[in-house]
């Protein structure tokens, strides 16, 4: 199979979708893959590395997306790049299309066969694709929430971890999965005083014993987040609903709640967010204030760190890669339940479900779609 990799062209994103030792995997075993040049320089790799590896080098994106069989990139294809998809083409990427009715329609009209990392599954009903970036946001989400804390960048000016005689930062951690977890080893090692809040017990048992009594956990309802929002200097938000959009936790008028200053982390935004004054940004400008509340909503948080994130992504893609080019996309996903259940478009059909309902679309089963 001829395997695809153009270079990510979302503001501020330096990951890139296949490193050069998948590269070495596929061509091993009998594969062509075409990387455009420099698509990996953010991550902190050279055309040298790819071509040492045995890829072949293209002038454009543009040649990528003509000659390859399959398209392997990070994030969602923007709105230049779903124009040169085709029909019969395999797209494996995170595409977050709940949020996004625009490049939904834009793939079903394409004809590609889409699957998206965010929605592959594994035998533990984990998100195998998802869960190392999760972790990467989740570990990065503390710290820009401390920098955004700053009085210089409009925060409240309290420090994480305090000082002696001065009490440290207050932080609601909302959802305890691996974002949530990620987000409070860091926190908890910054100093700060910890609340997770989830709904379940069996999680939360778990917190309790990992972090031996470090941080306090919470049951999540609307009358513990209205009980915390005032002692706050920050809240991250952590949920996730697979491929479905996030619910919205916190309202605008529960801003008025908090203290000026506070801070307000988004780690869901690119399923729409978690906070109902949400709105995507950018590494470029990251943070805005609504009601005195500071907002830090970049949707694609581990692109600041991407080398680390690169690796750790291709870590997790590449047998799933090799899948899709070793048997081809119905071969491979008949094969895996958990690959399948990745398969979000089809021939110009939604195939989640979870997507069909948050835009109003219709949809089949990505069973029906191997028929």
């Amino acid at each position: 199979m001829k395997i695809g990799c153009p270079k990510e062209i979302k503001p501020q994103e330096f990951r890139v979708g296949i490193t050069p030792n998948a590269t070495l995997e596929a061509v091993n075993r009998g594969h062509t893959v075409l990387i455009e040049t420099g698509a990996g320089v953010g991550a902190g790799f050279e055309d040298s590395d790819y071509e040492a590896t045995g890829a072949t080098i293209l002038g454009s994106a543009k040649d990528v997306f003509a000659q390859a069989e399959m398209i392997v990139k990070v994030k969602e294809p923007q709105a230049v790049e779903r124009k040169m998809l085709r029909e019969g083409q395999v797209l494996f990427a995170y595409l977050h299309l709940a949020p996004d009715p625009a490049q939904t329609k834009d793939l079903m009209e394409s004809g590609a066969t889409c699957i998206a990392y965010e929605t592959v599954t594994d035998r533990t009903g984990g998100l195998p694709l998802l869960a190392p970036m999760s972790e990467v946001a989740g570990r990065l989400a503390p710290q820009v929430g401390a920098w955004t804390l700053q009085k210089a960048n409009g925060g409240r000016g309290v420090l994480m971890g305090g000082v002696p005689g001065v009490r440290p930062a207050n932080v609601a951690i909302i959802g305890g999965g691996v974002v949530g977890t990620a987000a409070a080893r860091v926190a908890v090692g910054m100093g700060a005083n910890v609340t997770v809040l989830d709904q379940s017990l069996s999680r939360m048992s778990y917190l309790d014993d990992v972090f031996m009594g470090r941080l306090t956990t919470q049951y999540s309802d609307a009358g513990a987040l209205a009980d915390l929002l005032p002692r706050m200097d920050m809240v991250i938000g952590a949920v996730l609903i697979p491929g479905a959009a996030a619910p919205r936790l916190v309202t605008r008028a529960d801003l008025a709640q908090m203290q000026p200053g506070a801070v307000l982390v988004d780690v869901a935004i690119d399923q729409g967010g978690c906070f109902e004054t949400s709105r995507a940004t950018t590494h470029h400008d990251p943070i805005y204030e609504v009601d005195g509340i500071m907002h830090y909503c970049v949707a694609n948080m581990p692109g600041a760190v991407a080398r680390t994130s690169t690796i750790a992504l291709g870590n997790a893609t590449m047998p799933f890669m090799l899948a899709l080019a070793d048997k081809g996309w119905k071969k491979a996903c008949a094969e895996d339940t958990h690959l399948l259940a990745g398969l979000n478009i089809h021939a110009g059909q939604l195939t989640y479900a979870a997507v069909g309902k948050a835009l109003g679309l219709d949809f089949i089963s990505p069973v029906d779609a191997l028929k």
